[in-house]
C-alpha cells in the first residue's frame, strides 16, 4: 500500500539526481555497494541529498528506526519482520527495487524470520508469592504426615490390658497334688460408669422403681361453702361497687374479659385475693388460664368456681342463688 507523502512528488532536492529522469549518472551507488544493505541505502540517500527527516516524513517511520536500519542495529528495531518492512519502504521511496533490497538484507542477515519480540525494556518476572505459597503447602503437608505417623506409633506402643475383677472366694490354687477343682462361671465385672437411677424432678422414688408425684409446697387454700359471703382480700377491678357478679382469684392466674365484638375490656394476671366486678353488659366473655383458680360470687354469695376456660357472663348470672322462701304468715 502506498504511503501518504503529504503532497511531496519527489524526495530529491532541486538540481540533484532523480531516478525517474532520462539518463542516470553512472557513478551513483547501488544496493550492491557497501558492506551491508544499511550502508548501501545510506550511501544512496546521501548521494541524492535526501535527509533522514525527509525520509521519515514520507514513509511515516521513526527517524531513530531509520538510523538503526542504516547502522544495521537490529536489536533497536521492534522485530525482524518490521525491519524487512522498513527496508522495503526505504528502498521504494528512493526509487529502488524493494525485493532486491530485501534479498540483500536477508543475505547480510541469514537468520530465520521470527515472530514479534516482546517490547524492549519489559522483564518477565515470576511472582515471588507463588514460591512462598508452594513452600507453605509443602510444609503443611509434611506436618500432617508426621502427625499421623506419630499418632499411629503411639497407638501401637500403648498397652491394652483388660482389667477383670476377680470373683470373691475364687483364687489361684495353691495345692497342685490333687485334682484341680473348676469353679462356676465368674460374674461379670462391676461397671463403674453405670449411672444412678434417674429420678424425675418433682417425683419421689418409692424404692421399687415406681415414682409418685411429690407434694408441692403450696400455701393452703380454704374452700368456701356454697352461699358463703364475699370478703375482699385485695384490689378489686372492673365495674363500680354494686355489680351483680364478682370473680375472685384463689391463686395467681391469667384473667381476660372481652366484649361481643372482640374488644378487650380487661387483661391481667390476677394475684391471689384480687377480684374483678363483671360489668352488666351483654355478650361479655371471660377467659382464664385455669377455671379452678377463680371463685364466682353472684349477688355477694359464692356459687362455685368458673365452669370453664371460656365463660359467657350470662352463664354466671344464671348461677344466682334462688331467693329464700318468705316466712309463713302468722295467723
Amino acid at each position: 500500500m502506498a504511503l501518504d507523502t503529504g503532497g511531496v512528488t519527489s524526495l530529491y532536492r532541486t538540481g540533484e539526481y532523480d531516478p525517474s529522469s532520462d539518463g542516470a549518472r553512472s557513478d551513483a551507488p547501488t544496493l550492491q555497494d557497501g558492506y551491508d544493505v544499511g550502508a548501501a541505502l545510506k550511501a544512496i540517500r546521501q548521494f541524492h541529498g535526501v535527509t533522514l527527516q525527509d525520509l521519515a516524513d514520507a514513509t511515516r517511520i521513526r527517524q531513530t528506526y531509520l538510523e538503526a536500519l542504516e547502522g544495521m542495529r537490529l536489536d533497536e528495531l521492534p522485530s525482524r519482520p518490521f525491519a524487512i518492512g522498513y527496508v522495503k519502504a526505504y528502498a521504494r521511496h528512493l526509487g529502488l527495487d524493494a525485493d532486491e533490497a530485501v534479498e540483500r538484507f536477508r543475505n547480510d542477515n541469514p537468520e530465520h524470520d521470527e515472530g514479534l519480540r516482546a517490547p524492549v525494556g519489559v522483564r518477565k518476572e515470576r511472582d515471588p508469592r507463588l514460591a512462598l505459597i508452594l513452600i507453605a503447602g509443602l510444609l503443611i503437608g509434611a506436618a500432617i504426615l508426621l502427625w499421623n505417623v506419630a499418632q499411629r506409633a503411639i497407638a501401637e506402643k500403648a498397652p491394652s490390658k483388660a482389667v477383670v475383677a476377680e470373683a470373691p472366694g475364687v483364687g489361684a490354687p495353691t495345692d497342685f497334688s490333687g485334682p484341680i477343682q473348676v469353679g462356676g462361671a465368674i460374674p461379670p465385672p462391676v461397671e463403674s460408669t453405670t449411672p444412678d437411677d434417674y429420678v424425675t424432678p418433682g417425683m419421689a422414688n418409692n424404692g421399687d422403681g415406681s415414682e409418685t408425684a411429690a407434694k408441692a409446697a403450696e400455701a393452703p387454700v380454704l374452700s368456701l361453702p356454697i352461699g358463703a359471703a364475699f370478703k375482699p382480700e385485695g384490689a378489686i377491678y372492673g365495674a363500680p361497687a354494686g355489680a351483680t357478679v364478682i370473680i375472685k382469684a384463689r391463686r395467681n392466674g391469667t384473667f381476660e374479659v372481652k366484649g361481643a365484638d372482640g374488644s378487650n375490656y380487661f387483661t391481667r394476671v390476677l394475684q391471689q385475693g384480687e377480684s374483678y366486678r363483671v360489668p352488666a353488659l351483654k355478650g361479655l366473655t371471660v377467659t382464664v388460664s385455669d377455671p379452678g383458680l377463680f371463685q364466682v360470687f353472684v349477688a355477694g354469695r359464692y356459687t362455685g368456681p368458673l365452669p370453664g376456660l371460656v365463660t359467657q357472663s350470662a352463664t354466671l348470672l344464671a348461677q344466682a342463688p334462688a331467693p329464700a322462701p318468705a316466712p309463713p304468715a302468722v295467723q
